[in-house]
């Protein structure tokens, strides 16, 4: 077909031996005359494009249909499946990069297979533990209902296991101040500023009830006594201008404080080790009795009897010695 700048006519020949079409210009062939028959037909340019095909490109290829079935069990032969279909459909498994390509596919799909199963296992888990939390609460919360009419114990005492092991002074060493003890005395060493005058101390000693601190400012110490003191012969001074120093006479002089004011923290007493040189200057009756103590302490503390249980145990074994006729298979200690 040729084009023309208006129109092309295009002829049709007719032979025995088939129809033979041929295209030429109205320039160059006279309309009707040594064709014996011809069909004329005017084609405008715009609605006749050219294809684009020649006969040098190649032919579109031909898809091919596949048909398989997967074993979830065996997914090897599925595989096995796909590979001879494509091995029949072209020759892309003899290159030398179908080996590297298809484990690069294997490796990206079994990442992602993988980071999907971790995203899984991880919101199995989260809710796992949020559920875990939610039930944690709902028995907190039964608990708090349950025990809600209960009445409150006021005054709990501290538990062993909350106590600390005492300082060098068998007393405590606290954030504003220290203290040490004998069987005798409270010695209490409160530090303040330098430069501090005894007209800016306060402190009042009383038999059940210690306040320290400076004027003008909020208590150091305020509080009830652990144990009654005699007031008569307690007494304090500056030191260095910059230590209120503290002495305070037990009431009872059998007795080791476990702290110096009620709800301060407190020290595990059966730890206390009286200085041995002193003992001497202990009356006899004072010295048997602080003698007895230590040695039950040292007793408890490696899980034997105390004086007093070895006694009873003595008496028992003597009694058991006088009357063999009786059983005491199941007699007990108090």
């Amino acid at each position: 077909m040729v084009k023309h700048k208006h129109r092309t006519i295009e002829y049709t020949w007719f032979k025995k031996s088939g129809v033979d079409r041929v295209t030429a210009s109205k320039d160059s062939c006279e309309l009707g005359r040594s064709l014996p028959m011809a069909i004329i037909s005017d084609i405008d340019e715009e609605e006749h494009k050219p294809t684009h095909s020649s006969p040098s490109q190649p032919e579109t290829s031909l898809s091919s249909s596949f048909t398989a079935t997967f074993d979830r069990s065996n997914p090897v032969a599925f595989l096995e499946q796909v590979f001879q279909f494509i091995s029949q459909q072209s020759d892309f498994l003899a290159t030398e990069s179908a080996e590297k390509e298809i484990a690069s596919l294997v490796r990206a799909a079994g990442k992602k297979k993988r980071d999907l199963l971790k995203v899984e296992r991880e919101k199995a888990e989260k809710k796992k533990r949020e559920e875990l939390k939610a039930s944690q609460e709902r028995d907190k919360a039964d608990k708090r209902l349950k025990e809600g009419d209960q009445p409150k114990p006021q005054d709990t005492p501290r538990e062993e296991t909350s106590s600390r092991a005492p300082n060098k002074g068998n007393g405590l060493d606290l954030e504003k101040y220290f203290w040490t003890q004998t069987l005798q005395e409270v010695s209490v060493n409160v530090p303040v500023p330098n430069g501090t005058k005894s007209r800016f101390v306060i402190c009042e000693i009383k038999k059940n009830h210690l306040k320290v601190g400076l004027k003008g400012q909020p208590p150091i110490i305020e509080g009830e006594l652990y144990k009654p003191v005699k007031p008569d012969d307690c007494y304090w001074s500056i030191e260095d201008q910059n230590t209120i120093s503290i002495l305070l006479t037990k009431h009872d002089q059998m007795e080791w404080w476990k702290c110096l004011v009620k709800g301060d923290p407190e020290i595990d007493t059966q730890k206390v080790e009286p200085e041995n040189s002193k003992l001497a200057d202990l009356d006899p009756e004072t010295r048997q009795t602080v003698e007895k103590m230590m040695f039950d302490q040292r007793q408890k503390t490696m899980g034997l009897p105390t004086s007093d249980e070895l006694q009873k145990q003595e008496i028992l074994k003597k009694f058991m010695a006088e009357h063999p006729e009786m059983d005491f298979s199941r007699a007990k200690i108090s």
